[in-house]
């Protein structure tokens, strides 16, 4: 029989899905796959890294609904290229959809697969789902790409219409078999903690108050929806259509994450471990491996920094405002590269997606488009002051404040300072 692939990558739903919506629209049934791909898995030293349980919990979600149609979810356990020498040999397969990714290793990745069905006379269908506007879709007048957010968020704005937020509904056009099984996390090399992720439904009233209640850690004030939209667990063209009447904040957000991914696409050396800014790249970073390691277990003497980093191993979460301080505190006060950050939360983060991740360490380094200027250097203490003022949050993950075991200040703010002004000035007067 011959057939359609639609293969599954960070869009795991059916529901209002741009390239399974085509390939349900071809003229062959459809074989649903996913890969756990073990050039990614590979390089994950956690067993129990909680986005290969969400991934493996997303996976078993659209087993259950494609079981319901009648169909099933083929998966695979190894290389992309490995996968498709193997739906090669078992199906004549008309075309292989799938939706577009932007990564480096990503693009890699399309480009050999691509090949190699070319080389069968297979047409590779890759689809726009997860961004709004991607590649040179929101460009200046001139042509030339934005590199500071609000004029790119103002096009982005002027540029929307209801076109670019209409659904892709999904027809049951699946190849009918009977369920094949699903790897175990176990299979995969994984274990999982069993610990409850956070909802896909966006929370209306939260979403409404997001402008006043985003910016305090110890408030639930934001909404936790950055592994869905990391994942596709969630249609970003649905997520805009129910937020922009509820709160313009919010909507600026998901905005910065299309920003940014707009910037990865355009200036690919940011995803390759260079600086946006080329200049920034002759920072003589101190890169203390002691002072790193308390950094990254939250033991600076800096409870604001200290309580976001212990949250973050913890639970896989940080509050963005508590990122920045964290971030800032790295590469400022320790003088710290910013990959080594950037890297630590890379391996940390249950919502880590590069694009964002690298934006908000250049922001935060100085280095980056539209950053943060070199000499802003946020005081940890008139941070807890604004955000923190109760101390609730950092209470409640240094619950040691008060006592004697809890360390000191790893510098002091002002000397950290005056160092990091002096090392950025001389690199910048180098360049």
């Amino acid at each position: 029989m011959t057939v359609s692939i639609f293969w599954f990558r960070r869009d795991l739903r059916l529901s209002d899905n741009t390239g399974l919506h085509h390939a349900l629209n071809s003229n062959n049934p459809v074989v649903p796959v996913f890969v756990f791909d073990t050039l990614i898995l590979h390089q994950l030293d956690n067993k129990t890294d909680r986005r290969v349980e969400f991934i493996h919990t997303a996976i078993t979600h659209l087993q259950q609904q494609l079981i319901a149609l009648g169909s099933t979810l083929e998966i695979y356990h190894g290389s992309p290229i490995a996968m498709f020498h193997q739906l090669l040999n078992k199906y004549t397969i008309a075309r292989v959809f799938t939706n577009n990714d932007y990564e480096p290793y990503a693009l890699e990745r399309d480009e050999a697969i691509a090949a190699l069905l070319h080389s069968k006379g297979i047409p590779f269908n890759s689809y726009k789902d997860q961004l709004i506007f991607e590649k040179n879709e929101i460009i200046k007048d001139d042509g030339r790409p934005y590199t500071v957010y609000t004029p790119y968020s103002k096009k982005w704005k002027a540029t929307l219409s209801d076109s670019h937020l209409q659904s892709y509904p999904i027809t049951n056009h699946f190849l009918r078999q009977h369920p094949l099984p699903i790897p175990s996390l176990k299979d995969i090399g994984f274990t999982g903690t069993g610990a409850p992720f956070p909802s896909s439904q966006p929370d209306k009233e939260l979403i409404k108050n997001y402008d006043k209640t985003r910016d305090f850690p110890a408030m639930a004030g934001t909404s936790r929806l950055g592994v869905h939209l990391r994942f596709g667990t969630i249609s970003i063209r649905e997520l805009v259509r129910e937020t922009l009447p509820l709160n313009t904040t919010f909507v600026n957000e998901l905005i910065w994450r299309e920003f940014y991914f707009m910037i990865l696409w355009q200036f690919p050396h940011v995803g390759k471990g260079k600086a946006f800014k080329p200049e920034y790249d002759l920072i003589q970073w101190r890169n203390n491996e002691e002072e790193f390691e308390r950094w990254c277990q939250g033991e600076t003497g800096y409870p604001i920094v200290d309580a976001g980093m212990r949250e973050m191993n913890a639970t896989g979460f940080m509050h963005n405002r508590v990122r920045m301080m964290t971030a800032s505190f790295l590469t400022k006060h320790l003088l710290i590269d910013w990959r080594w950050g950037e890297a630590y939360f890379a391996s940390k983060l249950l919502d880590y997606e590069l694009a964002n991740n690298n934006g908000g360490w250049q922001w935060a380094a100085g280095s980056g488009c539209d950053a943060a200027p070199y000499f802003r250097i946020f005081n940890p203490t008139l941070q807890t002051k604004r955000f923190d003022p109760q101390l609730e949050y950092i209470k409640k993950w240094v619950p040691e404040l008060n006592e004697l075991s809890y360390p000191q200040p790893i510098v002091p703010h002002e000397q950290a300072r005056e160092r990091c002004l002096k090392a950025y000035k001389k690199a910048l007067d180098r360049s």
